[in-house]
This record gives C-alpha cells, sequence and structure tokens, in this order.
C-alpha cells in the first residue's frame, strides 16, 4: 500500500473555544504569550501627550493608522519625535517584532515591526496599541498571521463600540483576553515560514514595480519636463540647439501644441449599476474600478467589486477599455492608473480612452504630473473635492508629435509588461496565502517538522 505522506495523514481534532483544532495544539490567551518586560501590551499616548508641536523634521517615527494599511507595516509617511519625548512615552515605545493594533479609527488594523526595520524604536499614537510577545515560547509572526485571519480579526472586534468613533472597548484587557489556537514552537515556525515567503516574494515585487515606475517616470521627465527626447540624430533635443517656441503652458518644441483632454481621446465619466439589482454583482468577472482600488497601482487588477455581463450590459456606453488611463476626480482627487483589461468605473472617475495616435504611458505620467493642479482645480471654494466631467475635459496639457509618442511607448512597453506581469504574480500569491492562512491556522493543514 502506498504510504500516505505527512501533509495527507489523518489529523486527529478536538473542539476549543477558537474552533477545531489539532489533538496536541493548546490553546492560550494572549495575556499568556506576552513578554515579561513591563510595558509588554500598551497603548498609545493620551492625545494632550502628544501633538502637532512635538513633531520634528527626524527622529523617532510615530506608528499612525497609515503605516499599517493593508495588513503591512509601512516605513513612509511618518512623523517623527524627539529622543526626549520618546523617552517620556516610554510605554508607548514598540521595537522590532512588536505588533501593532489600531484600537480607534480603522479598527482591524495589524502589522508587525520588521527584524530589519528602518529604526530601532518607535512611538505608537494614541490610536494604536503594541503587543511584545515572548519569543521563548511563540514566534511573534505567527500571533500577527493569527490575528490577520478571519477568526483572528473577529476576536479582536469583539469588544468594539457601536457609536461615535470606532473603537474597541478596554483594548489592552481585550486584547490580553483573546484566545489563540498554539502548536508547538517548530510547527509555528513551519507555519511563518510559508505565509513569509509568499509575502516576501509580494513585498518583492512590489519593490521593482515601483523601481521599474520611477525609471519610466525619469525618461517621461527626461523627454516631455526637460524635452531632452532624442532629435531625428539621435541628440537630447533642447540641449543639442533644438528650437523652442511659446506657448500658453510655456516654451515647448516647435511642431508640438497644447490641446485640451478631449482632443487626445473620448472622456467617460463613469456610473454605478444598481446595488440593489443582484443580478449586476452576482458571479462578477469585469473589473468595476473604485477609488480604493487605484490606490498605489498603476493597473487594478484586483478590484473589490466585480460586474456580471448584466451588470456591465446596464452601463455599457460607460465600457473602458484596456489601456485607457483612469483619473479619481471626486473627494480623494489625483490618483491615476491604467486598465489592462476592459473595465468599468464608478461616478467618481473620469476615464481618457487615447485615440490611436496617443500614448496610453504618455497619458499616465502626465496626469500624474497634474495631482496638485487637479487638487486646486477641484476645490472651487467647497469642502468636498470636486472636478466635473466637463472640467476635466477642458484641461490643456502638452501634445507632442504622434512620432515622439510612437517611441517613448517603444521605450516604456517592456517596462510597463513587466509591472502588469509582477501585478498579476502577486495577485496570484495573495489569493494563495489568504487561502491558506485559516487552513494554517486551524491546523487543517499540517506542515511536517
Amino acid at each position: 500500500m502506498k504510504q500516505e505522506s505527512h501533509l495527507q495523514r489523518k489529523i486527529n481534532l478536538k473542539k476549543t473555544d477558537v474552533g477545531t483544532i489539532p489533538e496536541g495544539w493548546d490553546v492560550v490567551r494572549i495575556n499568556q504569550i506576552k513578554s515579561n518586560k513591563k510595558y509588554a501590551i500598551a497603548m498609545g499616548p493620551f492625545g494632550s501627550n502628544i501633538t502637532k508641536d512635538n513633531f520634528i523634521p527626524s527622529g523617532i517615527p510615530v506608528i499612525r493608522g497609515t503605516n499599517l494599511e493593508d495588513f503591512k507595516f509601512k516605513e513612509e509617511d511618518f512623523v517623527y519625535l524627539s529622543e526626549t519625548k520618546a523617552d517620556e512615552l516610554k510605554a508607548s515605545n514598540a521595537f522590532p517584532k512588536d505588533i501593532v493594533i489600531t484600537h480607534r479609527g480603522t479598527l482591524g488594523q495589524v502589522g508587525i515591526i520588521p527584524e530589519n526595520s528602518n529604526y530601532s524604536r518607535y512611538v505608537v499614537s494614541q490610536s494604536q496599541m503594541k503587543l511584545s510577545c515572548d519569543e521563548n515560547i511563540v514566534n511573534p509572526y505567527f500571533v500577527y498571521y493569527f490575528l490577520k485571519s478571519k477568526r483572528g480579526q473577529h476576536l479582536l472586534l469583539l469588544n468594539k463600540s457601536q457609536t461615535g468613533v470606532p473603537a474597541i472597548a478596554r483594548p489592552t484587557t481585550s486584547l490580553k483576553g483573546i484566545k489563540i489556537p498554539f502548536p508547538n514552537f517548530d510547527e509555528q515556525n513551519a507555519i511563518v515560514d510559508i505565509l513569509r515567503s509568499l509575502d516576501d516574494k509580494i513585498e518583492l515585487n512590489r519593490r521593482m514595480n515601483a523601481t521599474l515606475e520611477q525609471i519610466a517616470q525619469a525618461i517621461f521627465k527626461q523627454w516631455f519636463i526637460d524635452f531632452e527626447f532624442p532629435d531625428e540624430n539621435g541628440q537630447p533635443y533642447k540641449s543639442s540647439g533644438g528650437e523652442m517656441v511659446e506657448s500658453e503652458l510655456g516654451r515647448i518644441p516647435r511642431g508640438w501644441e497644447v490641446k485640451e483632454l478631449k482632443n487626445f481621446g473620448n472622456i467617460i465619466c463613469g456610473k454605478t449599476p444598481s446595488k440593489k439589482i443582484h443580478d449586476y454583482y452576482e458571479d462578477g468577472t469585469i473589473s468595476f474600478i473604485k477609488i480604493p482600488d487605484m490606490r498605489n497601482k498603476i493597473f487594478p487588477i484586483d478590484t473589490e467589486d466585480k460586474l456580471s455581463k448584466k451588470g456591465a450590459e446596464a452601463i455599457y456606453k460607460k465600457k473602458v477599455p484596456a489601456n485607457s488611463v483612469c483619473v479619481s476626480c471626486i473627494a480623494t482627487v489625483g490618483l491615476v492608473c491604467l486598465t489592462n483589461e476592459e473595465a468599468y468605473t464608478n461616478q467618481q472617475i473620469n476615464s481618457i480612452i487615447p485615440v490611436s495616435s496617443v500614448s496610453p504611458y504618455y497619458l499616465y505620467f502626465a496626469m500624474r504630473e497634474l495631482y496638485e493642479k487637479l487638487h486646486l482645480w477641484a476645490s472651487g471654494g467647497s469642502a468636498t473635492l470636486n472636478l466635473n466631467t466637463k472640467q476635466f475635459s477642458g484641461i490643456k496639457i502638452v501634445m507632442p508629435p504622434a512620432d515622439v509618442m510612437v517611441k517613448f511607448d517603444d521605450q516604456n512597453d517592456s517596462i510597463f509588461k513587466k509591472i502588469l506581469c509582477n501585478s498579476v504574480e502577486s495577485k496570484v500569491l495573495s489569493q494563495t496565502r489568504d487561502l491558506l492562512l485559516p487552513r494554517l491556522m486551524s491546523g487543517k493543514i499540517r506542515i511536517p517538522v
């Protein structure tokens, strides 16, 4: 008889407070696995103890909700405190491998400070709390992955308040009481290794894409801001004596024009199919782009909502084909992305469907360059930013000759294809991780150790 593999062998299970788990696993409260050091579980300082007046250009970074988006620890957009101020807030100091959790505001945010983080210590803000684990008995990453799992999120938010600003009632007490499944140390490490390997590859792809975009943006700047595109002799145009002429947007190369966006292609303002009609979304496969789908993404390949064929037919005039440029124009203004396939957008987004002579890559970067101006044009004296389709269509930008845009596309096509390839791979890796996470955390999949 063929011998069963370790992964296929029968698993003896038992029912517990955290669900069904393997025999041999324990259930512990987070209070039992916290570090023995003082302030192992602590909240950020009271609001009066940390104000804008305390912030300085560099120093000890403060971890806020913006640093914990998408269950990641993002080392960017920090505000800083002095060493002296951070010492005053000693209870709220956090260190590598500490877990940081939002208890007020955007609930459910969880991140872990990596062991190779850019700073040796941090301060958590008044909306966060931190957990230091006893690394002699638990892998901090195991606790982090449990807290980001569906079961962990449920337990974390069990005591959330229902009124006013979203908040967890008695946050540190609630955290201490959370029960988690507890395999032996070797199995914890094996589970963490699998999940981290997927996250590490996703992060590598993100960094590679950021570098590739910077390269493409540098080419855009050289060609269309500094006007050093290759002339007919292959030399940098402006510095080689290329003729410049005046325009309403400043000096531009002779033969170039200033045109309104409507001259670059068809402008489409999106629309949301009725949410009341279930058939418009059920089993949908067609991307429906909303502003959150555009954040930090060149290609919105994994939209939160998908339209069914019926949903798409209901707004068929709003179809946005591949290689279109989408720009957010209401509330959150100035986000830009490229479509890699047929899609639809909601009404907060205007899309440019370029004519054949216009480079979508040129339009993408040209709209990115307009970020601050888009905000200015959208302000209009009201509290909510709003740039309507008529205003958007009338925005003027430089239109280079078609042959220059073709050459720009040729320079950048392989870059954008690699970015798309990495993005698709990361989507598959994320789906694999999210599929494995609950099964690994419940012991439904066992890792041989």
